[in-house]
């Protein structure tokens, strides 16, 4: 059948969306009237503020007389749960790899899962329009770094004889000819994505059509719609299914139960360009959308009668951190949005496990308080974040490593593989850094120049075996050492005998000692203590995070004291005196910061960070690894 199911895979910020939205339009999605803007595939919010793909989305297009559906995956590492459940949708994959920065952790992770499912890929060496890759000899040695990659991770000899592209995905152009770069990046010669297009066609197999007896298929994602309500989405395996079908769905229960419902088909859709359309029949090997139960879940099987065989649920790698997510229990809570309590905030954590079949829920042993198990911080942050748009506030903990027992009885934590591009002249920095977090250095290579601020400068690309534990709070602290220049990601190996005890944090905190707000005349006299985090004129409570100490021991302070008016003054008191600066304290950089007696407080407009023991007289200013 005229049919490929393709995905996009690639690193963070290595031009995925950007592709996508230069497809849909080359293709003829939008009519000239729309109004088109960028990214256009990234649908959230938070897509769009932090420039990266979260959830994997469908689009579909017609070349000719094929019909290509695409899935948009996420490139960061810490949402691969998306990565590895959209495979199973798909055929075939379109790998995206920087023509400067070549293939990274992130990669090798999406790639890893395409190729280990028997998927054939096309690789786009994407931004060849960037100096680095003017004379062609960076993006030969990108090529070279990914065949090795293809057969490092055991690729067939089908999957190692792929088709190579060159494009600038921003322009919209690509060609498998590399001699006419030059003249597409001038305008010589006009230039569209038609290339890929051919060679999806003619590379990427059509979907293989099974014969289970009927109608068939594995649910891989979830929508909603405001008039027919919750949506299963995924391919058909089997058969064909058409509005008032009787089907069933064949899943789980909270308590880990099958359970098996019938249901009849009350609407059923299909892709065409971003939009779903009504379909009055999907045959197999296509993408559907279909509505008729509000008890959809992620790895469901949804089958036309009992002689239909149920498919194995989803298997998702295992998380490697877990939080603890608590009811707000500061003097401030409820000021500023909805103070929820255990059983409200119980009911949106186990949402959010039905969504997303990467994070898993658990209860404590405290009634209003929960783990939430996951891959990395990012994906916490982005879930916190999330909550708090809706209006929630809560607390949460610091992400805490997963230890397993080997067969022995001995105490395991997970190895992860580092990889940092740094300016040379950063590189004796950070390898000190990494170290102090018992990272071993494995490699060290150079990878080429590049023109910054400070003129062409010598990269060389670090490799480190750090433990996850490691990690935490280092991104910041990197990009710090590096000003901004460095390019640091990382991925899961392996599970180690444990690495020793490690101080998660050099320095105290500085924390309020009673309630009141902060004074610019009490913060002045405490510059020298150590960074500030609050601003003047912001209520405090005591217990409450104010900044950060310069001596490894917490410091209990006075932020509130105001200047005593007398008629009495001395030359020159008068003159006016400013803070230096403050430390803006994102989500991210307070998940990074704090320690296993801390707390955040999230609300909708205020991130705060606090001891769990509020009262000074009740807790130690002594800090232990």
């Amino acid at each position: 059948m005229n049919l490929r199911n393709i995905c996009i895979i690639a690193h963070v910020d290595h031009g995925k969306t950007t592709l996508v939205d230069h497809m849909l339009k080359q293709a003829g999605t939008f009519s000239a009237r729309d109004q088109v803007e960028e990214r256009v595939m990234d649908s959230m919010d938070l897509e769009r503020e932090r420039g990266i793909t979260i959830q994997a989305k469908n689009a579909a297009i017609q070349y000719k007389d094929t019909r290509i559906n695409i899935v948009d995956t996420p490139g960061h590492a810490d949402f691969g749960g998306e990565v590895e459940r959209i495979l199973g949708m798909v055929d075939g994959a379109v790998l995206l790899v920087d023509g400067a920065e070549g293939p990274l952790p992130q990669t090798r992770f999406v790639l890893q899962k395409a190729l280990s499912q028997g998927k054939r890929v096309i690789l786009v060496i994407n931004k060849v329009d960037r100096p680095e890759c003017s004379d062609g000899v960076r993006v030969a040695e990108v090529v070279n770094q990914t065949f090795d990659l293809f057969i490092d991770l055991g690729a067939s000899e089908s999957q190692a004889d792929f088709p190579i592209l060159y494009a600038c995905a921003r322009e919209g152009w690509c060609t498998p000819d590399f001699e006419e770069v030059p003249q597409l990046i001038s305008g010589a010669k006009a230039g569209s994505l038609e290339p890929l297009f051919e060679t999806i066609v003619r590379h990427l197999a059509a979907p293989e059509i099974q014969d289970a007896g009927g109608f068939q298929m594995m649910t891989t994602n979830l929508g909603w719609s405001d008039f027919v309500g919750r949506l299963a989405i995924g391919k058909v395996l089997s058969g064909s299914i058409r509005p008032g079908l009787r089907i069933q769905r064949r899943g789980l229960n909270e308590e880990g139960q099958e359970v098996k419902e019938s249901f009849s088909v009350t609407k059923l859709f299909s892709y065409s360009g971003l939009k779903q359309t009504e379909a009055p029949e999907i045959q197999a090997g296509d993408i559907a959308v279909v509505a008729g139960s509000e008890d959809f879940q992620i790895g469901d099987t949804l089958a036309e009668g009992d002689q239909i065989p149920t498919l194995p649920r989803l298997e998702i790698d295992p998380p490697t951190l877990a939080m603890i997510f608590s009811v707000n229990t500061s003097p401030f809570s409820g000021r500023e949005g909805e103070a929820v309590q255990s059983r409200k905030l119980r009911e949106r954590l186990q949402k959010e496990v039905l969504q997303n079949v990467a994070i898993r829920f658990e209860e404590t042993e405290q009634p209003d308080q929960f783990r939430i198990l996951g891959r990395g911080e990012l994906q916490f942050a982005i879930l916190i974040e999330q909550m708090r748009r809706e209006g929630l506030e809560f607390m949460v903990g610091r992400p805490a490593v997963l230890f397993l027992k080997d067969e022995t009885g001995q105490k395991t934590e997970p190895l992860e593989r580092a990889t940092l591009d740094v300016p040379e002249s950063y590189a004796s920095d950070v390898t000190r850094m990494f170290q102090e977090r018992k990272g071993i250095l494995i490699s060290y290579v150079p990878s080429g120049t590049q023109s910054g601020p400070e003129g062409t400068q010598n990269r060389v690309r670090l490799e480190f075996d750090i433990p996850t534990r490691g990690l935490l709070g280092m991104r910041t602290k990197f990009l710090t050492a590096t000003r901004g220049e460095g390019i640091f990601s990382s991925r899961f190996v392996e599970y180690v005998p444990w690495k020793g005890d490690m101080l998660h944090r050099s320095w105290g905190a500085l924390v309020s000692d009673r309630d009141g707000v902060t004074m610019e005349y009490a913060l002045l006299n405490l510059e020298d203590r150590g960074v500030l985090f609050t601003p003047p004129g912001v209520p405090v409570y005591e217990g409450m995070i104010i900044g950060e100490f310069n001596k490894e021991n917490d410091l209990n302070v006075n932020p509130c004291r105001e200047k005593k008016l007398t008629n009495v003054r001395a030359a020159g008191s008068e003159a006016l005196v400013t803070l230096k600066g403050l430390r803006e304290m994102t989500l991210e950089r307070c998940i990074e910061w704090i320690d296993d007696d801390e707390w955040i407080e999230v609300t909708p407009k205020s991130i705060r960070l606090r001891k769990k023991v509020l009262k000074g007289n009740m807790r130690s200013i002594i800090r232990r690894s």
